[in-house]
């Protein structure tokens, strides 16, 4: 046999086994689950929003300013 042919049939097997062990890992990890409410992100939670300085004159869309609704009346 040629030895390219050779070289990716043990590739494939090597690739079918690797593939066979991440499995099986994985499929234990997956059933036990994490009942201890930890996500593994480490670290304080911050909710607030950044503070974002923005160019001169770029407003943000709630700080426009509000208009009123009412069209104004029409005299004849």
């Amino acid at each position: 046999m040629n030895s390219l042919v050779i070289d990716l049939f043990l590739c494939g097997v090597a690739y079918v086994i690797l593939i066979y062990f991440v499995a099986t890992m994985t499929k234990n990890s997956l059933r036990r689950g994490n009942r201890r409410g930890d996500d593994g992100d480490g670290g304080v939670e911050n909710f607030t929003p950044p503070k974002i300085d923005l160019p001169p004159g770029v407003i943000w869309p709630k700080d426009a300013p509000k208009r009123s609704k009412s069209p104004e009346p029409v005299d004849y």
